[in-house]
């Protein structure tokens, strides 16, 4: 399956939330990228956009991009295209994983858990391969200096045979 993930993970209360992002393409994963926003997402309304073509994936977050992954099948990285993909919208129990790798278990006495959404578009484009100027990279470079908490791409535990292609790759 190919797959965007876009997710909030489970904190504590007064901890920051974590956003963590993922892209699946041909059914492998293992591409996350985790941040603490500069803002707590449960006080009000933001935008969370992926901007998907054929040149890369962007990630943002009230208009500043925090992550771009780019389609590098000519180096042979998977890229999600070869199928249409659908959104999902959900809450679920990711407690063995994702809440401070499982050590916090949900507290079901705090149900029914619910997400609200407000001026949510689908939109599709016929942009063919845009990518970030300057300014983009910029503001990645920046949210990612000040609060990405991981990176794949920097994971040599999880990765000892070597890091995956696209982590090498201008």
């Amino acid at each position: 399956h190919d797959e965007i993930d876009f997710e909030f993970l489970g904190n504590l209360s007064g901890d920051p939330y974590t956003l963590h992002t993922n892209v699946f393409s041909q059914g492998k994963g293992n591409r996350e990228q985790q941040f603490h926003l500069w803002f707590d997402p449960t006080k009000d309304f933001h935008t969370y956009s992926v901007q998907w073509n054929p040149a890369s994936i962007i990630f943002s977050v009230d208009g500043t991009p925090i992550r771009e992954f780019k389609n590098l099948e000519t180096k042979g990285v998977p890229f999600p295209k070869n199928q249409p993909l659908r959104i999902y919208s959900s809450l679920w129990n990711a407690e063995d994983w994702a809440t401070r790798g499982g050590l916090v278990k949900t507290d079901w006495s705090k149900a029914p858990f619910t997400a609200s959404y407000r001026n949510f578009n689908a939109l599709t484009s016929s942009s063919t391969g845009q990518s970030l100027d300057a300014t983009g990279l910029a503001k990645i470079h920046w949210v990612q200096k000040n609060y990405m908490i991981y990176n794949y791409c920097t994971d040599i535990r999880r990765f000892p045979q070597g890091l995956p292609p696209e982590c090498s790759i201008a």
